[in-house]
């Protein structure tokens, strides 16, 4: 099956109708960017409908394979990134950041959990973002993402403008290239562990209460340097896939390809349908429902479980391991009261989903100088409640999605590291959501590492 996907021609057109890719057109849709111009719109889908894919068909099916050891409790799935990327940012230092610490975490996990992890990156197409508002505090049009606007303080930046569809895609070509290319020994050597990052995680109370791992940890350096990966194991473990919210429908559409009567989102490997927009008979979920991808949905402290069997059902209606993935961000206050209920019912429907928790969208707050913020303290709360509800119906807790970065910012509170108002940096992004930096990455890692090994 691998070789007919891996030799067999892309149709950008062919089949479509049948395979109902334009139906959300005529649906009601949440989060629209506000294009001025609809035959400019058009214009440039129609020329990225010509364009290269970014991933391929059977790249998607490869990590739909692996998603289903992650359905069946086979594998663990780590995700994350940037809130949403930048074009700016779209760099070599910023993409390999983000890509390492996601494989050293991964490393760590696997290590000290004893479970193989699927990574998959906020990377290569996570340039839209979902709004609560039409306009900023300012009275400005919100800032949308890259793909739709730019961040600048001005009403000329803030108008819609749909050739950055084109910046979108060709900016996300290069981050999946250079990820694809980069040496694997070099992303997964664990030699390049960050040492002053290191450093301080064993000098935090992290450090001292997860010190059996670390030491496990540092046993793995020590054999890495002496006997390094095959190239074969090499590959597989440095294997990173790219995911994105389906938001800027227009650019997921005009990138969908047609294979063997399947149609594949070939702007990503995963995508997935945010909170605002996962309404059952809205254009978001219709989408995403007629591609061949594996999916994800965020549920809410609000949702009901007879929504989430709906969406279930709606979704993935052959009920296959590894199509669907359920992301709960209920919040450090909500999860352990809202998020059993849903689990019993999906569980008792018999279907087959992937469990994962987004500890970060449920704990943002507004709360220094209009600056967002987030508590460490009540993301890893959230995530404990997680696994408790889990652990307590006998489910697989089988994933997380978190924002990171591999640098050294200053967003996310904690006791150690809390932010000063009278000393916020540069770098604090403030139209996106607080990341996780280096060093909480890390302890993140370990938690996970220690809570999978019972």
């Amino acid at each position: 099956m691998e070789r007919s996907i891996r030799n067999s021609p892309l149709a950008a057109n062919d089949g479509d109708s049948e395979l109902h890719l334009d139906r959300w057109r005529e649906l009601p849709r949440r989060q629209t960017p506000p294009w001025p111009d609809p035959a400019e719109v058009a214009a440039v889908c129609a020329t990225l409908g010509k364009k290269p894919s970014i991933v391929m068909p059977h790249e998607v099916e490869e990590l739909r394979y692996r998603l289903a050891d992650v359905c069946e409790g086979r594998a663990f799935l780590l995700q994350g990134g940037d809130c949403a990327e930048t074009f700016a940012g779209n760099t070599e230092s910023h993409l390999l950041g983000t890509t390492r610490t996601l494989l050293q975490m991964a490393m760590v996990i696997t290590y000290g959990g004893s479970v193989p992890v699927v990574k998959v990156a906020r990377l290569a197409g996570q340039y839209g973002k979902p709004r609560s508002s039409e306009t900023d505090s300012l009275g400005l049009p919100a800032y949308r993402g890259d793909i739709v606007n730019a961040r600048q303080v001005a009403e000329s930046a803030r108008v819609a403008d749909p050739q950055r569809m084109i910046d979108a895609y060709v900016n996300s070509g290069i981050a999946m290239n250079l990820i694809r290319a980069y040496p694997p020994d070099d992303l997964t050597d664990l030699e390049e562990l960050d040492e002053g990052a290191y450093d301080l995680l064993r000098a935090s109370s992290a450090g001292a209460r997860y010190q059996g791992i670390l030491d496990e940890v540092e046993r793995a350096r020590r054999f890495a340097r002496v006997w390094g990966p095959t190239e074969r194991q090499a590959v597989r473990e440095s294997k990173v896939y790219s995911s994105h919210e389906a938001l800027v429908l227009e650019y997921d559409r005009a990138l969908a390809r047609v294979l063997g009567g399947r149609a594949y989102a070939t702007s990503g490997h995963f995508l997935w349908v945010g909170e605002r927009t996962r309404q059952l008979d809205h254009a978001h979920i219709d989408f995403v429902a007629q591609i061949a991808n594996p999916v994800g949905v965020k549920l809410g402290p609000d949702v009901s479980p007879q929504t989430a069997i709906e969406l279930c059902e709606r979704l993935n209606p052959e009920n296959v391991p590894g199509r669907l993935t359920l992301i709960s961000r209920m919040g450090s206050r909500e999860v352990r009261d809202v998020l059993p209920a849903i689990v019993d019912k999906v569980t008792a429907a018999g279907a087959k989903v992937v469990w994962q928790c987004d500890p970060m969208h449920g704990n943002t707050e507004q709360s220094i100088n209009g600056f967002k913020t987030r508590h460490l303290d009540r993301v890893i709360d959230e995530l404990l409640g997680y696994f408790d509800v889990h652990r307590s119906l006998g489910t697989y807790p089988g994933g997380v999605h978190i924002e990171l970065t591999g640098e050294n910012v200053t967003e996310c509170l904690d006791g150690a590291h809390g932010v000063d108002s009278r000393n916020l940096p540069d770098r604090y992004e403030t139209a996106c959501d607080p990341r996780l930096n280096l060093r909480q990455s890390y302890e993140f890692a370990l938690l996970l590492a220690e809570i999978l090994r019972g």
